[in-house]
């Protein structure tokens, strides 16, 4: 198996530029190595950034204003650099670094550069991954690479050729190839995203946001990786109504960071119901949420429907299942009397005249409370025991509780997520803007969440004047 198309010209990159930022700073050397099947071919300009080159980098790379005064700008030779590179697979180290630089400089003369880039520091990463640093001079030492012109854009482009070399000598084919592919897999951005967004996004936990035209998401999501998550949506293999719609739409994307996977699950959730976004139907807010309520009648004890906006949801302890609508938490408790022979007249699911069996008793799904052949008493048993896998938890702490996530803490009160502070002052500000409704998705994350994991009673430390400073956030865990 040969490695890579071998038609396919492989360019080595390095530039040299005025500072770090590739917004603001320019480029003052290109160097390039060529390797194709005609062979090995070089080739380097230096560039007139248009700006002084701060003295800190021309003592790094030896480049001085004087050795630029008289060499082309960039829009002068860019023509030329764009038909060298036309067509490559553009090889840099820290590739966001060089892609980066070379991307605006083409933006700035409006001219389209969208290459197919693979980073040697992330390849570094899959091949070697029991090492820590995989930064230019770590692979000089690691791999004996040799070099006459550190830090000089030609010297650079050709230690990672040598690099490349290096790999070609000690994984077979197939291993490198796979590892080159993925890394290359470029996913089918929409086209009004820049493709160097893909270099910004972070490869952590958090949300990211799409937006549309105006300033309210049209889609909110969450992910331990954010850009592993938000690449995926545009990939080939995801190509569905919903992708391709997005993809229309798409005009920015922002995200959020979080401390791990429970502050993105948190913030996605607060952020839907909060803006709405059209895409996001399954947590967004349902303001008729409802549950059961065990109650005794003249003759039984029977099931009530209760309303959210009628009482605080996880304080009272008579509430079983937890509800979208009238018909949802109907069908549920079908399914329940269905399972348990209970009979569907006495828990009022269905109408008979007085002393008429109803249909399931017919159909000997039901053992007769609705003709006397079971007790009152005997079928209240079974339906509570029946209804006790679906009762809802009361908020077994007497306030506000925190979650430690890394650094950060997640405030909750009776089931309902108040924020996330970062620091003592913050907690008691989240604290002061009250809490919000009660929410069917957070209950059900968080009761599963705090059954493995330590809380923080907030009660017993805000007034410590201990904690006074960040050292001693979040305080030790009950």
């Amino acid at each position: 198996m040969k490695l890579l198309n071998p038609q396919q010209t492989l360019a080595f990159v390095d530039l040299e530029t005025t500072g770090a930022s590739c917004t603001k700073d320019r480029i003052t050397e290109i160097g390039i190595v060529f390797v194709s099947s005609d062979g090995l071919q070089e080739w380097t300009q230096l560039v007139n950034p248009g700006t002084r080159i701060p003295a800190y980098i021309e003592q790094i790379t030896g480049i001085s204003n004087a050795m630029v005064t008289d060499a082309p700008t960039f829009d002068e030779i860019a023509s030329n650099v764009k038909e060298l590179l036309e067509g490559c697979l553009f090889i840099a180290h820290n590739a966001r670094f060089d892609y980066g630089f070379l991307k605006n400089e083409f933006k700035r003369l409006d001219i389209p550069f969208a290459p197919t880039v693979l980073c040697t520091v992330k390849l570094s990463r899959k091949l070697f991954p029991e090492h820590r640093h995989h930064n230019l001079d770590s692979l000089i030492e690691r791999h004996q690479l040799t070099t006459n012109d550190r830090h000089r854009a030609l010297g650079d482009a050709q230690l990672i050729h040598q690099f490349w070399q290096y790999l070609t000598k000690h994984f077979e084919p197939d291993v490198l190839n796979s590892t080159v592919n993925e890394l290359i897999q470029r996913s089918s951005l929409p086209s009004h995203i820049d493709p160097l967004l893909v270099y910004d996004l972070p490869e952590k936990p958090g949300v990211y946001l799409f937006y549309g035209e105006n300033n309210l998401p049209i889609y909110i999501g969450k992910s331990v990786n954010i850009k592993q998550r938000v690449l995926s949506h545009f990939s080939a293999d995801h190509r569905h109504n919903k992708e391709m719609n997005l993809s229309q739409q798409l005009r920015r994307i922002d995200w959020i960071e979080t401390a791990g996977e429970l502050g993105a699950l948190l913030t996605e959730a607060k952020l839907i119901k909060e803006l709405m976004p059209v895409y996001n139907q399954r947590l967004r807010r349902k303001n008729d949420l409802c549950a059961w309520q065990l109650v005794q009648t003249d003759m039984h004890l029977k099931p009530i429907l209760a309303w959210a906006n009628d009482l605080e949801f996880g304080v009272q302890d008579n509430l079983y299942g937890l509800y979208r609508n009238q018909r949802d938490a109907q069908q549920a408790l079908r399914a329940i009397a269905d399972g348990n022979q209970l009979c569907l007249s006495v828990l009022g699911l269905e109408k008979t005249s007085n002393g008429k069996p109803c249909f399931a008793h017919q159909l000997k799904k039901c053992r007769g409370a609705c003709v006397g052949k079971e007790t009152s008493d005997m079928h209240a048993i079974r339906l509570r025991m029946a209804m006790e896998s679906v009762k809802l938890k009361t908020w077994p702490y007497g306030g506000a509780i925190g979650i430690q996530e890394s650094t950060d803490l997640h405030i909750i009160d009776n089931w309902c997520y108040l924020g996330t502070a970062k620091s003592e002052a913050h907690i008691s500000e989240i604290l002061s803007t009250g809490k919000p409704l009660f929410d069917r998705d957070n209950y059900l994350m968080l009761s599963k969440a705090l059954q493995n994991i330590p809380v923080i009673k907030l009660d017993r430390y805000i007034s410590n004047p201990l904690l006074a400073s960040m050292s001693g956030f979040p305080p030790s865990r009950e």
